[in-house]
């Protein structure tokens, strides 16, 4: 069973969600009133990888697309926002996240095919 767009849609929300979080945690060091924006965040965040669970997303896949491009993101975004570095190997380092998350996902499809197989359902 392939994982619907709208869960994508909500995973791609929840990741843009605790990536705010994130950059607004470093942000409201210097301005407390970001602290809002942090919990709102964060909350948001959680709601929606559940509401990603709940629509039949493997747990694998979700959270490891979730951490993963979230930890990238962050990166990236620490480093335009906070002119933070980003090194070489930082870069090959979010580049194997990402190769990571593909492997991931690529290998959820196939077991899924696997298994609609061996039951018989659909492929």
């Amino acid at each position: 069973m392939a994982t619907s767009p709208t869960a994508w849609a909500l995973l791609g929300t929840a990741i843009v969600s605790e990536v705010t979080a994130s950059l607004s945690l470093k942000g409201a060091l210097d301005r407390p009133a970001l602290y809002g924006v942090v919990a709102v965040g964060y909350l948001a965040s959680f709601t929606l990888l559940a509401l990603v669970l709940r629509r039949g997303m493997p747990l694998g896949v979700a959270y490891g697309v979730w951490g993963a491009l979230g930890v990238a993101l962050t990166a990236v975004a620490s480093s335009l926002v906070f002119d933070e570095a980003l090194t070489g190997l930082m870069g090959l380092g979010i580049v194997l996240i990402i190769a990571g998350v593909l492997t991931v996902e690529l290998g959820s499809q196939r077991a899924a095919r696997e298994r609609a197989r061996a039951t018989g359902g659909p492929s």
